[in-house]
């Protein structure tokens, strides 16, 4: 019944920018916890950003100061602005939502994952 749909993802070149998005549909709570994770060929699936209901936002350390995460409750809408991209975080990005209202950074804590979208950044 629950559904992610991302988009936005594409070949950049390092230091370039990319906002992925991701549609949430079905029958879901607006006060489900909902991240951003990523994963590497041969590398475990990482946690990137997580956001709750009223926009409380956490990072990996990795990502501070140059990610954005942010949601748009009122269109079911999941963002993620990605600004200096570095070759190393190519990856296939995840939408997900976790079914529960607390932060949680484990991805065996969500419940619902889009289809991924790949983010290619080359040097």
């Amino acid at each position: 019944q629950v559904q992610l749909l991302e988009s936005g993802g594409g070949l950049v070149q390092a230091g370039d920018s990319l906002r992925l998005s991701c549609a949430v549909s079905g029958r879901t709570f607006s006060g489900w916890y909902m991240g951003w994770f990523r994963q590497a060929p041969g590398k475990e699936r990482d946690f990137v950003a997580g956001i709750t209901w009223s926009s409380s936002r956490q990072y990996a350390e990795s990502v501070k100061g140059r990610f954005t995460i942010s949601r748009n409750n009122a269109e079911n809408t999941l963002y993620l602005q990605m600004n200096s991209l570095r070759p190393e975080e190519t990856a296939v990005y995840y939408c997900a939502a976790r079914s529960r209202t607390q932060m949680a950074t484990a991805s065996v804590a969500y419940d619902y994952w889009g289809q991924g979208t790949q983010v290619t950044v080359s040097s």
